[in-house]
């Protein structure tokens, strides 16, 4: 995943600027009060110092699906896709590894390409590694406007046809060889979303793609999606977690006994009273955590064993709010509000308050607190904007067929308020979708579509599905909590690597033996798993190369 983008994240374009300029200074503004995490732009400057891939473009359908009424009225017309390739490694016979771009631009994949997943198998098997930017995404746009009309062909289906389109149609400028599918061996490689759409690409297209790695794939979806936070109560400090739980507990009370002034009273507490709907108020304070689809600082999801591409902020916002040795100014308001809590201490909130103050607030450089350019969300127009952008496009899906909205569990304990549940996202869904000629968006996402290609339970040959077991998406993938027992086989491999999260495997620092060893072990297992499918090519192209559709 990118720094801020989720598999899934929204996030307000200035708040995301005004963070990436402000975090390293609020440091240095209170080095005494607040434990900082390192420059968060280290990251990105070290990818952006990487060598660049020029761009190329296939002539893509719009419309894969003439037949389908779905897509009534249908076009004819294309659209220009982005991809990029790297051919340093490939030698005459070797494989083509198409990554999948999933819901970020081509470019912000490159990694990929230079140290990552691709790079370890190119180097492995003589191959050729391919990155394709997503329709609806980069500069991959059917159309100069996504109105809800034109979003009509951001599907699921569409874009895996895409991907089967593209390798049995995609030219290689400077390599004097046949690499079309299936007379090439296509081998697929996602991760998140773009690992749901390698394994559906391989479940749908199995006769042209030999073969994909899904990597913490989310293969199945849900309306409600509250186990985002079921690792962090396990697996982060305790101390933190407890203190979050029971903060959200009493605020949880007041709004219960609809306790009007409490509530303002812990609002102001952050500085956050100007949020009148309490939902914008606990999505806030929920960031340093993971909001509901808005990640404006970096969550657990962006953990990560590499530090060229991950971030470590969640551990200094836990380190913050339990931070034992804060000035006393600091630690009494930890009993500013017992008169609400029959004179029990609200412990740490002190910390968290100040946490919020000093690195979120600074991030609205002085607008309204609850307009849509810092906090607020319940501005209808800002929705509205038609203007292609990632975030737009990824809403729409999640409206559409993906679901999964993060929300505060039914029962047990929390670390986000109770306030945020379906209908907090859903509205946004219809602020931004109102009904087109032609296309409308359901009242709920239409789950069918995405859990059609098997679920969490998804199989294919040659399909390979490795998780994370600390990754906030685990649940909605193959190694989910609640899966049955898995079974490895070369046809049918699957890995669940122990510590590990949001596809850590993608990441790669070109030397795999010098890697932490649960993440080389999980290298050279993707390695022999694809060179013992690559033994059984000829004879899996003898048996498709009469296939009518090629």
């Amino acid at each position: 995943m990118q720094v801020i983008f989720r598999t899934a994240a929204i996030m307000f374009p200035s708040i995301l600027l005004a963070w990436l300029a402000t975090i390293s200074a609020v440091s240095a503004r209170h080095p005494a009060q607040l434990l900082t995490s390192r420059d968060a732009e280290t990251s990105i400057e070290r990818r952006q110092s990487q060598p660049v891939y020029l761009p190329h473009t296939i002539e893509m359908p719009i419309d894969h699906f003439p037949d389908n009424p779905r897509y009534a009225p249908h076009t004819k017309a294309t659209f220009r896709q982005r991809y990029y390739f790297d051919s340093s490694y490939y030698k005459p016979g070797g494989p083509v590894y198409l990554y999948i771009g999933g819901e970020t631009s081509g470019p912000s994949r490159f990694s990929n390409l230079q140290t990552g997943i691709i790079q370890i198998l190119m180097n492995a098997t003589n191959g050729l590694g391919v990155i394709l930017e997503n329709r609806y995404y980069g500069e991959s746009y059917p159309f100069n406007t996504s109105t809800t009309d034109e979003l009509a062909y951001l599907t699921t289906e569409q874009t895996i046809a895409d991907n089967a389109y593209f390798a049995t149609h995609a030219t290689f400028p400077g390599i004097a060889a046949d690499l079309l599918a299936p007379k090439t061996p296509w081998i697929l490689y996602g991760g998140s979303l773009a690992g749901a759409q390698t394994a559906f690409s391989i479940k749908q297209y199995g006769h042209l793609l030999f073969g994909g790695i899904a990597s913490s794939a989310v293969t199945k979806t849900v309306l409600a999606y509250s186990e985002w936070y079921a690792p962090i109560q396990k697996f982060a400090p305790q101390d933190c977690v407890t203190s979050i739980n029971d903060i959200i507990d009493k605020f949880d009370a007041l709004v219960e006994s609809n306790n009007t002034k409490g509530i303002n009273d812990f609002k102001a507490v952050f500085g956050l009273e100007a949020l009148t709907d309490n939902r914008d108020f606990a999505m806030t304070i929920a960031f340093p955590i993971g909001g509901p689809m808005n990640y404006p600082t970096n969550t657990w999801q962006e953990l990560n064993w590499n530090s060229s591409y991950g971030s470590q902020d969640f551990f200094h916002f836990c380190s913050n709010v339990t931070n034992m040795d804060a000035p006393a100014n600091i630690t009494a308001v930890d009993t500013l509000l017992s008169n609400y809590s029959d004179g029990q201490p609200w412990t740490n909130l002190g910390n968290y308050a100040h946490y919020v103050k000093q690195t979120l607030l600074p991030l609205c450089h002085g607008v309204p607190i609850d307009s849509t350019s810092c906090f607020g969300t319940q501005n209808q127009t800002f929705y509205a904007d038609t203007t292609n952008s990632m975030s737009r496009s990824y809403l729409y899906s999640t409206c559409t067929e993906q679901g999964a909205y993060q929300v505060a569990p039914a029962s047990g304990p929390s670390l986000i308020s109770r306030v945020l549940q379906i209908d907090y996202t859903q509205q946004w869904c219809e602020w931004a979708f109102p009904n087109g000629t032609f296309n409308s968006i359901p009242t709920t996402p239409n789950l069918t579509y995405y859990n059609n290609y098997g679920g969490g339970n998804i199989s294919a040959d040659r399909l390979a599905l490795i998780d994370g077991n600390i990754d906030v998406w685990l649940d909605v993938c193959y190694h989910s909590n609640d899966s049955p027992p898995r079974y490895s086989s070369d046809l049918h491999p699957e890995y669940l690597i122990a510590g590990a999260g949001h596809h850590w495997d993608s990441y790669g620092i070109k030397d795999v033996e010098a890697e932490p060893q649960f993440i080389r072990e999980a290298h050279l297992w993707e390695i022999r798993i694809v060179r013992k499918w690559l033994g059984t090519f000829s004879k899996w192209r003898a048996g498709v190369v009469g296939n009518p559709e090629l």
